[in-house]
C-alpha cells in the first residue's frame, strides 16, 4: 500500500460501496487533497449488481465507455463483490490505473444508522463493526446489509486495505433537543435512544458545500432549506452550516411523502389499522414502507414520472391527487423551517425528483412569492439532467437553487480524509 505521502501526491483509487439487502452498488473514484480543493475527482467506473441470491442482473460502467449489462447467478455479497473486483482489473475493462487489486488503496461504505455512537465517519476495525451491529434495531433493513458489504470487503482485501464507515445519521447529529426528542416520556429516550436521528444525511451535507462553492459563502453564513427528493424524500434546515431539524426521524418513515413510505400520520391509525384490518403490527409497519406513499395515494405506482404522464396524459384524479400531496407536504415543511430558522438565503432541490422534475419543484414553489420564492419558468426547465443553478427570478428574496447530490463522491473524500487523519473541513 502506498504511505500517506504518496498518497497525497498521487491520489487515492477508493472503492465506494453502498449495499442494500439484495444489492451492491459501486463507484471507484480517484481523489486526493488537491483534488478535494479543486474540485477535480474522477470517477474511473461505476456498476450495480442487482437481485443477488438469486439470478443476478448486473451493470457494469468504465467512465467514457458503453455499459455493460449481464445476468449471472450470485448466492451472495461476497459473490457479487468478487465478480465487480475481477471486472475492474480485468485488463479488457481498461481502467486507467487499476491493473491489480493493489491498486484499490481504500474501501468506503455507506452505512445507513449510527445512532448517538457514530457522529462522523469512522475508520472500521472489530469495535466499529460491533458499534454497527448494535444499531441494528434502530435499522433493521438496512445495517445488516450495509454490513455484509462491510464483511465481504475485508474478505476480499483482508487488512491491508483501509476501510471507511461514513453514516447517513452523522450530519444530523448536532441537532439540538429541541429538534430530535419527541414529546413522549423521557425514560424511553434514556433507556432506549428513542429520538429524531435523521438520514440522507451524506447528500444534505454535499448539496449545502456545492452551495457555498457556486455562492463564495462560508460555512457559518450558510442558511438553507435542502429538499432531497427521490423514492425516499427528506427537508433539512441547515443553519450556520449545521443541520438543526430534518424531517424523517428513529427512521425513514417519518417525514415527507415518499415512493411507497406514508411520511407522517397519526400514529392512532396504526392501532385503528390493526382491529378493522386484523393486521399485524408487522404487517402495518410493511404497509406503511411499501405500499403507502405515492403508490398507495395513486393506486398505481411510485415512479413520479409515470405519475405525471398519467395526469398529463389521461387526466388521472387519484395520479394528480397524490402529486398535489406530496407537494403540499414539501410547502408545509418550507414554511415550518424558515419559521424555525428565522428565514433562509436559499431552498436547494436535489435527488432524482428534486434534480429531473421541473414541474414539481414549481408546483411546491407555487403561492410562495409572499415569503420571497419567485421561480424563474423558462431557467427552471433548463435545470435538468446533471445540471446544477439557480432557478430563481432575478432580484428573488430567497432563492432556488437545484443542486445534483454526490453522496458517492462525498464518501470517497471522507474516506480519504480518515485514512490520512486529515480533518474535515465540511
Amino acid at each position: 500500500m502506498k504511505s500517506k505521502s504518496e498518497q497525497t501526491e498521487k491520489g487515492m483509487n477508493i472503492l465506494v460501496l453502498n449495499c442494500g439487502s439484495s444489492s451492491l452498488k459501486f463507484q471507484i473514484i480517484d481523489t486526493d487533497l488537491k483534488k478535494i480543493e479543486n474540485n477535480t475527482d474522477e470517477q474511473k467506473a461505476k456498476g450495480l449488481v442487482e437481485r443477488i441470491g438469486g439470478e443476478s442482473i448486473i451493470t457494469l460502467t468504465a467512465t467514457g465507455k458503453p455499459s455493460a449489462k449481464q445476468t449471472l447467478p450470485l448466492r451472495d455479497h461476497r459473490q457479487a463483490l468478487d465478480h465487480v473486483l475481477r471486472w475492474l482489473i480485468n485488463p479488457k475493462t481498461g481502467i486507467p490505473g487499476i491493473q491489480s487489486l493493489d491498486d484499490i488503496n481504500a474501501v468506503g461504505h455507506r452505512v445507513v444508522h449510527g445512532a448517538e455512537r457514530f457522529k462522523k465517519s469512522a475508520l472500521i476495525n472489530d469495535e466499529v463493526i460491533k458499534g454497527i451491529e448494535d444499531c441494528i434495531d434502530l435499522a433493521p433493513l438496512h445495517n445488516p446489509a450495509n454490513l455484509k458489504g462491510i464483511h465481504a470487503a475485508i474478505e476480499s482485501f483482508g487488512s491491508k486495505v483501509p476501510q471507511v464507515a461514513i453514516f447517513d445519521t452523522a450530519f444530523h447529529s448536532l441537532m439540538p433537543e429541541t429538534s430530535y426528542l419527541y414529546a413522549i416520556p423521557y425514560r424511553l429516550y434514556r433507556r432506549h435512544r428513542v429520538r429524531r436521528y435523521g438520514f440522507h444525511g451524506t447528500s444534505h451535507r454535499y448539496v449545502a458545500f456545492r452551495y457555498r462553492i457556486l455562492t463564495g459563502k462560508d460555512q457559518k453564513n450558510t442558511n438553507v432549506i435542502t429538499i432531497h427528493l427521490g423514492n425516499g424524500c427528506s427537508a433539512a434546515a441547515i443553519k450556520n452550516g449545521i443541520s438543526t431539524d430534518t424531517s424523517m426521524g428513529m427512521t425513514p418513515l417519518e417525514g415527507l411523502v415518499m415512493g411507497t413510505r406514508s411520511g407522517d400520520i397519526d400514529p392512532a391509525i396504526i392501532e385503528y389499522i390493526i382491529l378493522k384490518e386484523a393486521m399485524s403490527i408487522t404487517e402495518v409497519v410493511a404497509l406503511l414502507n411499501k405500499q403507502s406513499g405515492l403508490l398507495g395515494l395513486s393506486g398505481l405506482t411510485n415512479d413520479m414520472r409515470d405519475l405525471l404522464a398519467e395526469e398529463k396524459e389521461h387526466n388521472d384524479r387519484r395520479a394528480k391527487l397524490a402529486i398535489d400531496i406530496f407537494c403540499l407536504r414539501v410547502k408545509k415543511y418550507i414554511g415550518a423551517y424558515l419559521a424555525e430558522m428565522n428565514g433562509a438565503d436559499a431552498i436547494i432541490f436535489t435527488g432524482g425528483i428534486g434534480e429531473n422534475a421541473p414541474v414539481i419543484r414549481s408546483r411546491i414553489c407555487a403561492e410562495l412569492d409572499w415569503m420571497g420564492v419567485e421561480i424563474d419558468e423558462e431557467l427552471n426547465k433548463q435545470v435538468i439532467n446533471g445540471k446544477e443553478g439557480e432557478i430563481s427570478k432575478q432580484g428573488a428574496r430567497l432563492h432556488t437553487f437545484v443542486i445534483p447530490t454526490n453522496e458517492e463522491l462525498l464518501i470517497a473524500r471522507d474516506t480519504l480524509r480518515c485514512v490520512l487523519n486529515v480533518p474535515r473541513q465540511w
